[in-house]
């Protein structure tokens, strides 16, 4: 039996805050930077998503704000504002069909984009199994696009790089928003973490490495 919806927004708190401590204490999320989201319904796409202009070290399972598809806050009693790039979340979670989606400033994703901005291509890599590829024998790319402050904007320019999963290409869970930062998204909260840290490895990685 599903959860009430406030139960399921303070379980959902409660995980986006954890996650944003650990990913703080990598230094991904500095000051207030970096929004994380967890999908809790599909029809119609409600999201909890990390509140704006908020410690991201320091946030409790209240600290998340509701928003629809178009990354609209959908409780007109929270005075609290989504953060800047929500509907881009949204249109992640939309399109990819993922449960939860990660976005922080690593700093070696922003180099990365910064220094091959068509792409970051990576192989003969075995971290690559953890983002759903071969370890050799396949050349992986890591889409780069650039950086735009309306996210219908960045939206459609995701839709340029992201390639469907199919029998041989699985997508890439990832992206490096050049200049800003890297999102990467999963099934759920474990597998978006995975993601995340795997993908910022290999892209530290080719950073220290080329």
């Amino acid at each position: 039996m599903k959860l009430p919806l406030a139960a399921r927004v303070q379980e959902a708190g409660a995980a986006l805050a954890a996650e944003a401590s650990r990913f703080s204490g990598y230094g991904w999320m500095r000051g207030t930077s970096g929004n994380l989201s967890i999908v809790l319904d599909r029809d119609p796409l409600v999201l909890a998503v990390t509140a704006s202009g908020l410690d991201k070290s320091e946030l409790t399972d209240r600290d998340v704000v509701l928003i629809d598809a178009d990354g609209e806050a959908l409780d007109s009693d929270d005075p609290r504002p989504p953060s800047a790039e929500a509907g881009l979340h949204a249109h992640i979670a939309a399109r990819t069909g993922a449960g939860a989606v990660f976005h922080v400033h690593a700093f070696d994703a922003v180099v990365a984009g910064h220094r091959w901005p068509g792409g970051v291509e990576i192989r003969d890599m075995e971290m690559l199994k953890g983002i759903g590829h071969r370890a050799n024998d396949e050349t992986v790319t890591i889409p780069v696009i650039a950086n735009d402050q309306d996210m219908r904007v960045e939206a459609a320019r995701f839709d340029e790089v992201y390639v469907a999963a199919t029998a041989e290409v699985p997508e890439v869970p990832a992206l490096i928003v050049a200049n800003h930062g890297m999102y990467a998204w999963g099934a759920d909260v474990a597998a978006a973490r995975r993601h995340l840290e795997i993908t910022e490895w290999l892209l530290r990685f080719a950073v220290a490495t080329r």
